[in-house]
């Protein structure tokens, strides 16, 4: 693996849902610093919602300067055909990006039907998708560095 101290990370936020991504960032930093990574080496960037990030995600990419990127936001189900669309969209965005350019991206991007399955997964301790977006960017980092 990587020593940490050369290890880069960006996480991207949708700024929609605030609460839910905050929390997310919260846990992921604190586990990543518990790791040996310091706040010095993450970056943060806002987008206005879900779809945005794909975007964010391709020009941070494309500097090649990121060991690896981290999405975070939360799509909740309405009465419309919009949620799938949003959630379905971003994924694929995320994906493309990550195949196109080598570089990991986790997606924690949590589409949920309830603002409280969200918050849940935000800011619990059972099962905290912020701590696990951190395992898994330090995890692939590793994988990669031995391939």
């Amino acid at each position: 693996m990587k020593n940490t101290k050369d290890i880069r990370i960006a996480i991207i936020s949708s700024s929609f849902r605030m609460e839910v991504a905050r929390a997310l960032e919260r846990n992921c930093i604190a586990r990543l610093k518990r790791s040996g990574v310091t706040r010095s080496q993450i970056d943060i960037f806002r987008v206005p919602g879900s779809l945005e990030i794909p975007l964010v995600a391709k020009k941070l990419a494309a500097k090649r300067t990121y060991s690896a990127l981290i999405a975070f936001g939360a799509i909740v189900k309405g009465k419309t055909y919009h949620f799938e669309q949003i959630a379905n969209e971003c994924a694929r965005g995320c994906m493309d990006v990550s195949l196109a350019y080598e570089i990991p991206l986790i997606f924690e991007v949590l589409a949920v039907y309830d603002i409280k399955d969200a918050l849940e997964r935000a800011v619990g301790t059972r099962e905290n998708k912020g701590v696990e977006a951190a395992e898994s960017a330090l995890s692939m980092i590793r994988t990669l560095s031995d391939i």
